[in-house]
């Protein structure tokens, strides 16, 4: 989540509801509105603030609950290989192109069903980091679900050419291009011990130069 950098989108808020009512509907004695989307100012969000502890594990040991949002799903976690830590680094990954691209790495979106699929998810993974390492697949309990026994991916006709990072990256130029994505490669990664730690990210020049440092 991010902190409200100026106070008037509460104003416009409040004078959307009082001129254009959100719709509502009685349930059992309660009266439950339609959400209303908040309006940020673009181009000013305010500092990060780390929020909804609800579901948060220690991460000391090694889990195989299924967790995160669909999108944001590390790929041990679709696996069925045992997380820790590094998946956040995974969703943290994904959270940063997000908000800088402006479009998601990864939707999921299998055309076949029409909705989220754990098949398409590692599909578009496969298209932007190449093949699954084996080492990765040995490890994973769902590695017959989604490959053969030779590696090979269940689902080629959801496979296309490979586009890395680079190719889609479009707004960014020179260097400020070359750190954002060489940290974004130190996140993205296919094995959970290749990347990076958050003190290790904590020190990286982009992320510096973001804060100011």
């Amino acid at each position: 989540m991010f902190q409200v950098a100026d106070d008037l989108v509460f104003t416009k808020f409040e004078e959307d509801e009082l001129q254009n009512p959100s719709p509502k509907k009685e349930l059992d004695g309660r009266a439950i509105y339609l959400s209303r989307e908040l309006e940020m100012i673009p181009g000013k969000p305010g500092a990060p603030v780390l929020c909804d502890f609800g579901s948060a594990m220690l991460g000391g040991i090694e889990h195989l609950e299924d967790v995160q949002p669909d999108i944001y799903r590390a790929p041990e976690v679709i696996l069925g290989v045992p997380w820790s830590y590094s998946i956040d680094i995974w969703n943290v990954g994904c959270m940063i192109w997000d908000i800088f691209e402006g479009g998601s790495l990864f939707t999921g979106h299998d055309p076949e069903f029409q909705t989220y699929r754990s098949r398409a998810h590692l599909a578009e993974m496969i298209n932007l980091l190449g093949p699954v390492p084996p080492s990765l697949l040995a490890r994973a309990n769902q590695s017959q679900k989604f490959f053969y026994g030779t590696g090979e991916f269940r689902e080629a006709t959801l496979l296309q050419d490979v586009i890395p990072l680079e190719q889609r990256e479009t707004t960014l130029e020179g260097e400020d291009k070359v750190s954002f994505l060489r940290i974004m490669r130190r996140m993205l990664q296919w094995e959970p011990e290749k990347r990076s730690s958050a003190k290790e990210l904590a020190e990286d020049e982009w992320i510096r130069k973001q804060i100011g440092l």
